[in-house]
């Protein structure tokens, strides 16, 4: 039994793993419980801002997730441009260099462009160490079935990191690559959504 359960934990393991540049859990719904007690605790340990909901409307999918670690759901397609939303999950290096970056833009411009993440894996206390961790404080949307990869409209590749820009019109501009510098995503910010910060 003891083995039965080592390698049953083993597979859950592996599929769990995936690489930044492709792999990534199987989109659909997810039973798993992003907002306890224990989650609560953990995320307000590492200072992570909680989610806001948003009041405008733009091109993303009605797609309501949960808040990382307890909060409001966020419905995405009423998130409020200009604004930037980075998908990222704990095993992904690239993510890992970049959320401090986007940290510091957090830390200097929210009150123009708000930041949001969304994890995508199915290890809520992970994902809060590992924002913990790099220091990122922003606030984190919860999606560990990968269900903003399942709207065909959005057409978002698996592909880790990724950021999409919300314009204030409601446009939305999709980004495949790591941000290494913060000259690079306020280069990115001006191209992309017309704000010059």
């Amino acid at each position: 039994m003891r083995r039965l359960l080592a390698a049953v934990a083993t597979v859950l393991a592996l599929t769990a793993l995936t690489a930044c540049d492709g792999g990534v859990p199987t989109p659909g719904q997810s039973k798993v419980d992003v907002d306890t007690p224990a989650l609560r605790e953990q995320k307000a340990a590492a200072g992570i801002e909680t989610c806001v909901p948003g009041s405008g409307k733009n091109q993303l999918p009605d797609l309501t997730l949960p808040c990382l670690g307890g909060g409001p759901d966020v419905d995405l397609s009423t998130l409020q441009g200009p604004m930037l939303i980075n998908l990222w999950y704990s095993g992904c290096g690239p993510c890992r260099d970049e959320m401090p970056v986007l940290q510091q833009f957090h830390d200097k411009y929210a009150d123009q462009v708000p930041l949001v993440g969304i994890d995508v894996e199915t290890y809520p206390d992970y994902a809060i160490g590992f924002a913990d961790e790099v220091g990122a404080t922003y606030p984190q949307l919860a999606d560990p079935g990968g269900t903003v990869f399942d709207d065909a409209d959005l057409g978002l590749r698996q592909a880790f990191p990724q950021t999409i820009y919300v314009a204030a019109d409601g446009r939305i501009v999709k980004e495949a690559k790591e941000i290494t510098s913060l000259d690079q995503l306020l280069a990115s910010v001006e191209t992309n959504l017309g704000v010059a910060l």
